[in-house]
C-alpha cells in the first residue's frame, strides 16, 4: 500500500509540475504578443464634436460613434448598481477574472450543450474591457486566455473605478448609442440622473445583445431581461422589495430625444468644418470631443439665405423660362409617374407638379401628394422665351404660351396677387431653379466675427462656396482701395480729376489700352467724391497713375484684398481676383477706422476636459477677473489691432462711399432708410456683379455671376443685380437698430461744399453738402495751418511727411 501511495503521489506531482509548467508556458506563450494594456491609462474614447452658434443653438455634429463621454464620478449610483448587478456583482473583490463564475459557468454550459441551450458567458467587466479595447470578438479559447491575461494586468495597473468608467463610456447599446449617456438620451430622452430603476435595469440588460431586446421590435423580451436585472438588484440588496415591485409593474415605454434646435447654416458649417480638420485633423474632429462655439447669428443667417436665394430668382425671371423639368403622361398612374421624376437639387420649399389642361388664362395641375391645383396666367407671365445672351423673347399673352399638357413643372403656394389681391385656395405660382450663382456674407467690422455665410442659391445644386472659394474679379468693387490710397498720399476728396480719354501704349505687340466709362461717355473735369460716387473709370485710371501702382498694391495687400497684384493700370479697375470674404473684410476695415481685423467663423474651441485650446480675441484683460461684485467696473479692454490707414483718411473714404448710396451707382440701397455706405462692381460683359457696403457696426457684401464666366446679359450691372440683395438684406438686419450715423474721428473738418465743385459753398449753390477734409487741406483757403505746428503759409507745403499736393489751390489732375 505505501509502495502504491508513494507512486499515486509522484505521479500526481508529476502532472502538477507538468500542469504548472504548462500552464507557465501557456501564460507566456499567450502573453508574450499581447496588446499594451497600460495605453488604457490614457485612453481616451470617441466622442462627438460638436459645433454652436452664436446663440447657443446647435449647428453641426461630427462623430464615427456619437459618444458623450461621462466621467465615472459623474455617474448616478442606481446606474452603476444596475450593471453590476447585471454583469459582475464580485467587480470590486475579483482581481479580474471571477475563478467560482466560470466554475458554475463551466457546469451550466455542460447541461445548456446536451440540453440544446444556449452556452452563457462568465467574463469579468474587467474581461470586457480587454476584449471591447484591446481584443477582438473571435469566439475561441484562445482569445479567452488572452482575455484572462490581460485582466489581472488592468486590474494591476487601474483602480476599478476607471476600468467601470471605460466600460460604461465604452460599451454598444443599441439605437446609435455608444456608452450609457447617448444610451439614456436615446431611449429615454432623460439624462442619466433622471432614469428611474427599470430605465436603469434596461440599459444594464441590453450589453450583451442589444438587437435582442429591443424595446418595440421584440418588447416581451425586453421587458422579461430588464425585470430580470431588477431581481439581481433586489438579491444584490441595491434595491429593496417595494422599489423592485415598483419597477417591474412599470411600462417600458421609449421616448424619441427631443428634436435639438438646429442653427441652418451649410456653407457656414462646411466652412467651419474645413477649419477645423486644418487646424486639429480628422480624428480629432471625429473623435476628440471638441467643442466648438462659432461666430454665426442664426436670425442674420436665415436673412442672408432668403434675400440671397430671393435676389438670384428675381434675376432669372428677368432673363425668361428654359423649359419644364421633365415630361410624363397624364393619364391613370400619373402620381406614381410624377414621383420618379427625379428631383432637381435646390427645389426645396418648391413642389414639382404636372400640368393636367391648359386653357388660355390658368393650368390645372397636379402634386405628387395627388393634391390639385390651377396656375393663373398672372403667374406665368414672368416666363418669356430665354434666348441667347441672356436675352428674352417676345411677352406672355397666354399660359399656353408656357406650359403644356405633361410638362412637370416646378411651383410655389401663392396667397395673393403682386397687387396684393387675394388668390383662391390652392393658386400655385410657375418657379424655376436658377442657373446663376451668388453669395453673401455679413461680418462685425470691429472683430472680424462673420455672422452670415450664404455661398450660393442651394447646397443641394452646388457645395462649392463662392465666399471664400470662387475667385472672380471685383471690378470697381476695388476702387475705395485705389482712393483710400489717394487719400492716404495727400488728396482730398475735393481734388478735381479729369474725366477724358485715356490712351496707353502698352509696347510692341500689346497694342494701346483704351479705358472706358459705363456709359461710353466723358465728363471733363470732376472731384474725387463725385469720380468714386459716379463709378468713373477713367477718373480712376488717371489718380491711379498719379498715385502710382505700387503704393496702391501695397494698400491693397495692406487691407487682405489682394496678393501679388500686377503692376498693372488696367488692376486699379478691379481686374485682379479676390474672393467675396477678403473683399468684404477689407471694405470692414475701412468703417472700423481703418484698423485689422481677421476674419474668422469660430470664437473658442474647447478640448473634451472644458480646456480653451483656441480663441479669436486674444486680448488680455486683467480687470475682467475681479471676484466680488463690488469689485466689478467696466473692463478696460486693450485695442491692439493694427493702424492700417489714418483714421481721418479712413473716415474720408466712408463719407464718398456714402454718398455712393446717396447720389450714386447704390441709389436703390438708399432704400434701407439709414446710414450706409458702399460701392457696386461689374467687370466686363458683365460677367461679375458685386455690391460691397456697411452700416457703422456691420459689413457685408453681396456677389452674382455664373460659375462658368459668362455675360450676365445686357445692362445688369452691380446696381441692378447685387445690390437688391444688399439693400433686402440690411433692411432685415436693421429693422430693430437705431439709425446710428458713422463715427467721425477726431480732426476732421467738415465743411460745406458746392457738391459737383468741391469748392466752399456759396449763396445761391443748388447741391450742396458736408465734405470732409484734414486740417489745412480745405480749398480755397489762402492761409493753411499745419495741423502739427499750427503754423500758417501760403499754399502747400510739399516737403512735408503727408502733405496734400497743391489741389486747395485749384491743382487739376
Amino acid at each position: 500500500m505505501l509502495k502504491w501511495f508513494v507512486r499515486l503521489l509522484i505521479a500526481v506531482l508529476t502532472v502538477a509540475v507538468l500542469g504548472l509548467a504548462g500552464g507557465l508556458y501557456a501564460l507566456w506563450e499567450y502573453g508574450r504578443e499581447l496588446p499594451e494594456y497600460r495605453q488604457l491609462a490614457t485612453y481616451e474614447p470617441p466622442t462627438v464634436t460638436r459645433i454652436h452658434a452664436g446663440d447657443g443653438r446647435l449647428l453641426a455634429e461630427y462623430a464615427t460613434e456619437k459618444r458623450v463621454f461621462v466621467p465615472i464620478e459623474a455617474v448616478p449610483r442606481r446606474i452603476i448598481d444596475a450593471f453590476l448587478a447585471a454583469e459582475d456583482s464580485q467587480f470590486y473583490s475579483h482581481p479580474g477574472v471571477n475563478v467560482l463564475s466560470i466554475v458554475r459557468a463551466t457546469a451550466q454550459n455542460i447541461m445548456n450543450y446536451f440540453g440544446g441551450k444556449r452556452l452563457v458567458g462568465a467574463s469579468t467587466i474587467t474581461q470586457q474591457v480587454a476584449k471591447n479595447f484591446l481584443l477582438t470578438n473571435e469566439v475561441s479559447i484562445e482569445r479567452k486566455i488572452k482575455e484572462a491575461i490581460l485582466a489581472f494586468r488592468i486590474e494591476r495597473a487601474f483602480t476599478k473605478d476607471r476600468i467601470l468608467e471605460l466600460y460604461l463610456n465604452e460599451i454598444y447599446l443599441g439605437f446609435g448609442s455608444y456608452g450609457v449617456a447617448a444610451a439614456s438620451l436615446n431611449y429615454f430622452n432623460k439624462a442619466l440622473a433622471d432614469l428611474t430603476v427599470a430605465e436603469a435595469a434596461y440599459l444594464a440588460a441590453l450589453p450583451k445583445a442589444p438587437n435582442n431586446y429591443h424595446p418595440i421590435t421584440r418588447y416581451k423580451d425586453a421587458v422579461r431581461r430588464r425585470d430580470w436585472v431588477i431581481g439581481r438588484m433586489l438579491n444584490e440588496g441595491f434595491i429593496d422589495e417595494d422599489e423592485a415591485d415598483l419597477a417591474r409593474s412599470s411600462t417600458l415605454l421609449v421616448h424619441t430625444r427631443e428634436e435639438t434646435e438646429i442653427a441652418d447654416a451649410p456653407y457656414f458649417a462646411e466652412e467651419v468644418r474645413r477649419e477645423l480638420i486644418a487646424r486639429y485633423g480628422e480624428d480629432r474632429l471625429y473623435g476628440g470631443g471638441l467643442s466648438v462655439r462659432a461666430t454665426l447669428d442664426p436670425g442674420l443667417q436665415a436673412i442672408a439665405d432668403a434675400v440671397l436665394r430671393q435676389g438670384l430668382v428675381t434675376y432669372d425671371r428677368r432673363h425668361g423660362w428654359r423649359g419644364p423639368i421633365g415630361r410624363i403622361e397624364v393619364g391613370a398612374g400619373w402620381v406614381e409617374r410624377l414621383e420618379a421624376i427625379e428631383r432637381p437639387g435646390g427645389l426645396v420649399p418648391w413642389r414639382l407638379a404636372v400640368i393636367f389642361n391648359v386653357a388660355p388664362e390658368e393650368a390645372e395641375i397636379g402634386l405628387s401628394d395627388g393634391d390639385t391645383g390651377t396656375i393663373p396666367l398672372a403667374e406665368v407671365k414672368w416666363a418669356r422665351p430665354w434666348l441667347e445672351g441672356q436675352r428674352i423673347g417676345a411677352s406672355i399673352k397666354r399660359v399656353g404660351d408656357v406650359l403644356e399638357v405633361g410638362d412637370v413643372v416646378a411651383v410655389e403656394l401663392v396667397a395673393e396677387t403682386d397687387e396684393g389681391e387675394a388668390y383662391p385656395e390652392e393658386t400655385y405660382g410657375l418657379r424655376q431653379i436658377p442657373e446663376v450663382q451668388g453669395a453673401l456674407v455679413a461680418l462685425d467690422p470691429h472683430t472680424g466675427r462673420v455672422l452670415a455665410m450664404s455661398g450660393g442659391f442651394s447646397p443641394e445644386t452646388s457645395e462649392f462656396n463662392r465666399v471664400t472659394q470662387a475667385m472672380r474679379q471685383p471690378g470697381s468693387a476695388f476702387k475705395p482701395f485705389v482712393y483710400v490710397s489717394a487719400l492716404e498720399s495727400g488728396f482730398t476728396p475735393a481734388t478735381v480729376l479729369l474725366d477724358a480719354p485715356f490712351v496707353l501704349d502698352q509696347g510692341p505687340g500689346l497694342g494701346k489700352w483704351k479705358p472706358a466709362n459705363y456709359t461710353n461717355k466723358f465728363y471733363g473735369p470732376s472731384t474725387m467724391r463725385l469720380g468714386i460716387e459716379k463709378s468713373r473709370n477713367l477718373m480712376t485710371v488717371r489718380l491711379a497713375q498719379k498715385v502710382g501702382m505700387e503704393r496702391i498694391v501695397e494698400y491693397a495687400v495692406r487691407f487682405g484684398v489682394m496678393d501679388d497684384l500686377p503692376l498693372q493700370l488696367s488692376m486699379a479697375l478691379g481686374a485682379g481676383e479676390t474672393t467675396l470674404l477678403r473683399l468684404t473684410s477689407g471694405y470692414a476695415m475701412l468703417v472700423n477706422g481703418g484698423k485689422r481685423i481677421r476674419p474668422t467663423l469660430i470664437d473658442r474651441v474647447q478640448d473634451r476636459h472644458g480646456e480653451t485650446i483656441f480663441r479669436h480675441d486674444v486680448r488680455g484683460c486683467v480687470s475682467c477677473r475681479a471676484v466680488g461684485w463690488e469689485e466689478q467696473t467696466v473692463p478696460l479692454v486693450p485695442d491692439t489691432r493694427e493702424q492700417l490707414a489714418d483714421p481721418i483718411s479712413a473716415y474720408q473714404i466712408v463719407s464718398m462711399l456714402e454718398g455712393v448710396v446717396q447720389r450714386g451707382t447704390g441709389v436703390r440701397v438708399r432704400a434701407v432708410g439709414k446710414p450706409l455706405a458702399g460701392k457696386t462692381g461689374t467687370t466686363n460683359e458683365s460677367n461679375d456683379t458685386w455690391f460691397i457696403g456697411f452700416s457703422p457696426d456691420l459689413a457685408a457684401g453681396v456677389y452674382v455671376g455664373f460659375d462658368q464666366p459668362r455675360s450676365l446679359g445686357p445692362r445688369e450691372t452691380g446696381s441692378s443685380v447685387a445690390a437688391p440683395v444688399f439693400r433686402d438684406f440690411m433692411i432685415g438686419a436693421l429693422e430693430s437698430e437705431a439709425a446710428i450715423p458713422f463715427r467721425i474721428p477726431p480732426g476732421v473738418r467738415l465743411v460745406r461744399v458746392n457738391a459737383e465743385t468741391g469748392q466752399p459753398a456759396r449763396a445761391g449753390d443748388a447741391r450742396v453738402i458736408l465734405e470732409a477734409f484734414r486740417p489745412g487741406t480745405v480749398p480755397g483757403e489762402d492761409l493753411i495751418r499745419d495741423p502739427m505746428t499750427g503754423v500758417a503759409f501760403d499754399g502747400m507745403d510739399t516737403t512735408a511727411p503727408g502733405a496734400a499736393p497743391t489741389v486747395g489751390t485749384g491743382g487739376l489732375y
